[in-house]
């Protein structure tokens, strides 16, 4: 059974509820959602395409609440439910669902993509009138949180087809940068692009920040943040995805790796997952958004 708390409305008409009522068997612990229903779902008897949000207690740092205002009172966006995940053991529930990581961090990524598939949409599902359309259900997450994001939407198209991915740590490796490694073998998510059937019909949304980090393992001039998402986005294309159609991406100049640059670059990641026209919109592949 659903437990709705701080239930808070808003002036635009926008509802926020925290459900406590999603006790996870494969995570072992309770699972905090952070709810946000547009004003139209009161007095409708549809379904609506939903997103679902890795890192959901970020919400107030995102200044998600009046990202959505705006958009709904720009007409920018079709109404949407808004599903934000809490967090847990973030290092080991985030990764790959195939294979940890060189440390074994993602360890319960497995557990936390049966979690998704077997506990999460079933109860959303049941308590929440979400589109059960795979074309208007979207995952999204923020640094290991988009690297799940991606994992998902990657693996389970029946589910979800578009995916969006803010500062993704597609750096996640099975070998140390000491032990051998090497970027053409050792990239966990890239590797899966390589080796595993490309889902039919997805689209996918990349950021990256100049500032995400300053790392620079092959000392090319780029931030592996920024060379890791690019050669991601590389493999993608060579499975057949067009950019510009399927893969967007944006780059922010002096974006950092928190939720005040991903919270910047909000609206445009929701404009092109949410647009009123359901085709989707030939944005320009930005560099250099500010």
């Amino acid at each position: 059974m659903s437990r709705i708390g701080e239930i808070t409305s808003f002036a635009d008409g926008v509802t926020s509820h925290v459900d406590t009522g999603l006790v996870s068997v494969y995570l072992n612990r309770s699972v905090r959602l952070d709810v946000v229903l547009p004003k139209e779902y009161a007095g409708s008897d549809e379904s609506f395409p939903v997103l679902y949000l890795n890192d959901g207690q970020d919400l107030e740092r995102l200044r998600m609440i009046t990202v959505l205002n705006s958009l709904y009172h720009q007409k920018a966006i079709q109404p949407f439910i808004l599903v934000a995940i809490h967090c847990g053991d973030r290092i080991q529930e985030y990764g790959v669902a195939a294979k940890a990581d060189y440390l074994h961090r993602g360890a319960k990524a497995g557990l936390y993509a049966d979690f998704v598939v077997h506990e999460l949409l079933p109860y959303v599902r049941k308590q929440y009138r979400v589109s059960t359309d795979p074309e208007q259900s979207v995952f999204a997450g923020f640094s290991l949180g988009g690297l799940s994001a991606f994992d998902l939407v990657w693996h389970r198209p029946e589910l979800f087809r578009k995916a969006g991915v803010f500062s993704g740590s597609f750096w996640w490796r099975q070998r140390g940068l000491n032990d051998g490694y090497s970027d053409d073998s050792d990239r966990i998510m890239h590797a899966q692009v390589r080796k595993t059937e490309p889902p039919v019909g997805s689209a996918f949304w990349f950021q990256t920040g100049t500032l995400d980090e300053t790392d620079d393992r092959d000392h090319d001039g780029i931030i592996d943040s920024i060379a890791d998402t690019l050669d991601l986005i590389a493999e993608v294309e060579r499975r057949g995805f067009r950019w510009g159609r399927d893969v967007q991406y944006v780059e922010v100049k002096d974006g950092r790796h928190d939720p005040e640059t991903w919270g910047q670059v909000m609206p445009q990641f929701l404009t092109w997952a949410f647009a009123r026209t359901l085709a989707r919109l030939p944005l320009n592949p930005l560099k250099g958004t500010s």
